[in-house]
């Protein structure tokens, strides 16, 4: 599992942001800590991270357009 520092403005965001996380391929398991601004990511098995993560940013801006994860 790894931690992302994440920037999201409101918890409902930061919700919308862990399910999008939750439905990208390669993501195992996702979950968001609005108060820590933090996103904890668990991986397939053989997933590329840095590509995944890629794809949870694309799809979280696609909920919440100003949102970003650094990776």
């Amino acid at each position: 599992m790894k931690t992302y520092n994440i920037d999201v403005d409101c918890a409902n965001c930061a919700n919308l942001m862990e399910d999008a996380a939750k439905k990208t391929p390669g993501v195992k398991n996702a979950t968001v800590n609005f108060m820590a601004l933090k996103m904890n990511v668990e991986f397939e098995e053989g997933a590329d991270e840095k590509k995944v993560m890629k794809q949870v940013l694309k799809n979280c801006r696609k909920v919440e357009s100003d949102c970003n994860i650094e990776f």
